[in-house]
């Protein structure tokens, strides 16, 4: 059931190419079959307007044949008395002789359903068939007399064909004689009519289908295309996404090594030495403490405890470096302020530094991004700006919060933001990109800062994180911090 289950769970690439396809699929589905509806009523429309144009066509012909045939022998049946017999066979044997085409022949019949005159079934010839019906039932000669005797009509039946002895599709049309008490009419056979509907009709069902057929092979090849493309861009993407990483991996592998040479350089050239002398100092105390010169050893342990203390405090330069207790213990506010003022005092440059009360209100990968940028910020300006003033700002704001470090160093040039950055720049982007924020890197020049100065053009790095990364008050800090608005308290 399992091994079922996850046969139809997909992927979020399948999902999207699903998303993608499934209102192509439905739509042309429905067009296919809007098209298909819409053809058919149109072309059943058209043949059944080309059989009632046929059928219409037949009926006047035969109108035609037997107004002419009355036509001709009108003269006797006009002069004619009701029991005239002679005028009677007269006409008959006119009607008799008059055959047309392969089928076509006149028939009388008197009102009681006797056959007078049939030349191409003279078997009927005398036969009483008022009670004769067709394959369907349809009694045809009571039907034609029916019509005879209220004037004239037609009527649709099965009559067996002259020439194959087979049940025909035919049409009659049928007019009186009533002095005579006759029913003259002839007849036509439509299943020549019949076959041309019946083509026309598969004709139009064929092109329904092809078309058809031709939608379903349109939608498959868009599906096609949609896949193809979704797995063209899904394996660029992935390739992309797999270069990135092996690049990210390696700007890791990059960052890890920078920092353990960093702390190597630092504990080499700052704890170590500082060690080194504090154990010449106390050796050196150790052979004077030997040889009595009391006063001497005196001044040596002072020396070595002055280098402890100074190794000391390296140390704890070091830690802070790494990982700053003020950030977890008082927030980023504070942490900023120290790094700032560390760094005034270690770079002789003069930094000015302006915040909000943060009350700990950013979450903790904010503070600790934050805090990162501003200490990547400061130590590039410490490396290449040559700046003499810095100036750090911290505040929130509806969007969230933004760290902006302003410098009137040299600033960066214009093509060198064209090539690959450093990793410097990648890790305060990398950072502010997993908090969905936004870093951006300015010419001082021109944004009507003060604090630019004239000393070179200046370099603006601005950090901005959103609003989500902002905790809701803690009603447990007391009224101030549940009643003061966010980030709108200046520091004292």
């Amino acid at each position: 059931m399992q091994r079922l289950w996850s046969f139809f769970t997909f992927s979020y690439a399948q999902k999207l190419l699903l998303v993608a396809a499934m209102p192509l699929v439905l739509a042309m589905a429905a067009i296919a079959i809007l098209v298909t509806v819409q053809s058919r009523e149109l072309a059943n429309r058209e043949i059944r307007a080309l059989e009632s144009q046929l059928i219409a066509a037949k009926k006047a012909e035969l109108r035609n044949y037997v107004t002419q045939a009355r036509n001709g022998f009108y003269f006797i049946y006009g002069n004619a008395a009701p029991d005239d017999e002679a005028a009677k066979k007269r006409v008959k044997q006119i009607l008799a002789a008059m055959i047309y085409g392969r089928e076509g022949f006149f028939f009388v019949y008197d009102y009681d359903g006797t056959n007078l005159v049939s030349p191409r079934q003279t078997d009927r010839i005398g036969g009483n068939w008022m009670d004769e019906t067709d394959a369907e039932g349809t009694p045809v000669v009571r039907d034609l007399i029916n019509i005879a005797r209220q004037g004239d009509g037609y009527l649709t039946h099965l009559w067996p064909k002259p020439s194959t002895g087979k049940d025909a599709r035919m049409i009659s049309y049928v007019t009186s004689f009533p002095s005579w008490q006759w029913a003259v009419g002839t007849g036509v056979f439509i299943d020549d009519v019949l076959a041309n509907i019946a083509a026309s009709r598969l004709e139009v069902e064929t092109r329904v289908q092809r078309t058809f057929v031709y939608i379903t092979v349109i939608t498959l090849l868009a599906l096609l295309l949609v896949f193809g493309s979704g797995m063209v861009i899904n394996i660029r993407e992935r390739r992309l996404a797999d270069a990135k990483l092996k690049r990210l991996t390696q700007r890791v592998f990059d960052a890890q090594e920078e920092e353990r040479g960093r702390v190597a350089r630092e504990l080499h050239d700052g704890i170590s030495q500082i060690l080194v002398g504090v154990r010449f100092a106390l050796d050196i105390a150790r052979r004077r403490l030997k040889s009595g010169k009391t006063e001497m050893a005196e001044e040596s342990l002072d020396q070595g405890f002055d280098n402890l203390a100074t190794a000391i405090t390296e140390v704890r330069r070091i830690s802070r470096d790494l990982r700053p207790g003020v950030l977890d213990d008082l927030g980023l506010g504070p942490a900023v302020k120290a790094l700032t003022t560390d760094f005034e005092a270690r770079t002789g440059v003069k930094t000015t530094f302006d915040t909000v009360v943060f009350r700990n209100r950013l979450d903790q990968n904010a503070k600790i991004a934050l805090y990162r940028i501003a200490q990547e910020a400061l130590t590039n300006i410490e490396r290449h700006s040559g700046a003499t003033h810095v100036t750090v700002d911290l505040r929130g704001h509806r969007r969230g919060a933004t760290l902006r470090i302003t410098d009137n160093g040299c600033g960066i040039a214009r093509d060198h933001r064209s090539n690959q950055p450093g990793i410097g720049l990648r890790n305060m982007q990398e950072r502010v990109e997993q908090l969905d924020g936004t870093l951006r890197i300015l010419s001082a020049r021109g944004k009507g800062s003060s604090e630019a100065g004239t000393h070179g053009v200046g370099t603006v790095v601005e950090a901005t994180v959103p609003l989500t990364h902002l905790l809701p008050p803690d009603p447990k800090s007391g009224t101030e911090a549940a009643h003061t608005p966010p980030l709108q308290k200046r520091q004292s």
